[in-house]
């Protein structure tokens, strides 16, 4: 594990890409996919033919990057703009963790035969030397054990991996290393796993038998991490709980974002940016419609005061917030490019998606997070863990709950001290360099185990 990334190396490494047939399969939702648009036009550029496998919701976003799109065909065509309507049970479920076990079931597990039926078609007309994917596309296991392919696995989210130093995955909750800390949390981790998540493992355990497909009885969120080659996570070692049994499969790539076409010749302005001492930018990601639940609070909560408010509402409801909330230091915005506006803001409120979450820490912006579904406890439990910012633990926060904590990340300035800390620490990452060579090692030796690099542009951990 001494091996040296070089950039003699890369340059290599590089020249053994060309030509090389790489597959990207993501499951079909913004936060698993746009993640990994960066990455496949880079490797696409260092001239590997790039082909993609996921929904017809993201053509016309292929098209653009000009990458070659192959859409479900037995897969079930779910995802988040129409789950509600397909499984419209689902709607009756009350609870978060009730909710995730449904989806984790419905949504992921019971689409990997599936997604397996077309990627071996596919496979028959390009035959495909890698898979990239999300590090929740189910197929994982089908790929590397029924088409013995090697699969490199994305994290776009935290780690998931089980381990004996931390809580069970998937509660939201934070670490403890005292004795009784440990007793408790391994109590907690066989009662989720056999109780708790206990359906979900049962009907992916079931699933790998019926196909052959050897296992240990893992955990659904430990099973694609085991089955990948490697899993790469965006991110870093400071923005994950420590542990000591990290798989010896996992590395780290730092913050690995969307692809960006590069500088506008016009970037996105208000004058309003150069008038107020205090902005603040909310936004309630890609997928949730709702603007009551932390756009209007926030509104609500600055309206008619010194402080800027950015709203971004992805298109949701946007003529009718302008219309609710005319004042002189509001801003509402279906869309703004957070390299546009991230470097003039103060402090970023946001329901905790990881992409905007990786956004914020590179521009150094304290955070205020209030999402507990689709995995935003975890991430959201770990900003207030590190003291990035304040984790309001709710899907519909207060007016005063998010003034107040606007108040207390301006007024300490820990939060800020921890957010730079950790923003010099991304940017010792290359996210793609470093993901093209790990491709290029893998196709050159498949299986094992693979060195950790050690240069400028990464750290050993």
């Amino acid at each position: 594990m001494n091996n040296v990334f070089s950039m003699k190396d890369h340059d290599v490494f590089a020249d053994s890409l060309k030509g090389k047939k790489i597959l990207f399969a993501t499951f079909p939702a913004d936060g698993h996919f746009n993640p990994l648009t960066g990455l496949a036009v880079y490797l696409k550029n260092t001239g590997c033919d790039v082909r993609w496998y996921t929904s017809r919701i993201y053509t016309e976003k292929l098209q653009k990057l000009d990458i070659h799109h192959y859409w479900f065909k037995k897969a079930l065509e779910a995802h988040s703009d129409n789950f509600d309507i397909l499984f419209p049970e689902r709607n009756k479920i009350k609870g978060q963790v009730r909710k995730l076990k449904f989806d984790m079931v419905n949504a992921f597990i019971l689409r990997s035969p599936e997604y397996y039926a077309d990627l071996a078609e596919i496979h028959k007309s390009f035959p495909f030397e890698l898979v990239i994917a999300d590090c929740a596309f189910t197929a994982i296991p089908f790929v590397k054990e029924k088409m013995n392919i090697p699969v490199i696995s994305i994290g776009v989210f935290p780690l998931t991996e089980t381990s004996r130093d931390l809580p069970p995955v998937g509660l939201g909750m934070t670490p403890s290393y005292t004795f009784f800390g440990r007793i408790k949390q391994a109590l907690l981790r066989a009662i989720t796993r056999r109780l708790i998540f206990g359906e979900p493992n049962r009907v992916m355990w079931a699933l790998l038998n019926k196909y052959d497909i050897p296992h240990e009885h893992e955990s659904v969120f430990d099973m694609l991490i085991k089955k990948s080659n490697l899993l790469l996570q965006s991110g870093t070692p400071g923005f994950e709980y420590k542990r000591s049994d990290l798989g010896e499969n996992i590395r780290f790539i730092g913050a690995l974002l969307p692809f960006s076409p590069g500088r506008k010749k016009i970037p996105w302005f208000d004058v309003r940016l150069t008038q107020y001492r205090k902005i603040v930018l909310v936004t309630q990601g890609t997928v949730e419609k709702d603007p009551e639940k932390i756009i209007v609070p926030a509104l609500e909560a600055y309206k008619n005061t010194d402080t800027l408010i950015v709203a971004t509402t992805g298109g949701s409801k946007t003529h009718e917030l302008r219309k609710r909330y005319p004042y002189q230091n509001i801003i509402i915005e279906d869309f703004i490019p957070f390299g546009d506006i991230m470097p003039y803001a103060d402090i970023y409120i946001t329901n905790g998606g990881y992409g905007g979450v990786m956004l914020s820490i590179e521009n150094e912006l304290p955070m205020i997070v209030a999402g507990v579904h689709e995995g935003k406890n975890e991430i959201n439990a770990r900003i207030g863990y590190f003291k990035l910012g304040i984790d309001l633990k709710t899907e519909r926060p207060k007016s005063r709950q998010i003034k107040e904590s606007v108040e207390k990340l301006l007024k300490d300035k820990i939060y800020k001290e921890n957010v730079i800390k950790l923003a010099k620490d991304l940017r010792n990452y290359d996210p793609n360099e470093l993901c093209a060579d790990y491709a290029a090692m893998i196709l050159q030796k498949t299986g094992g185990l693979y060195p950790k690099p050690k240069r400028k542009k990464e750290k050993v951990y």
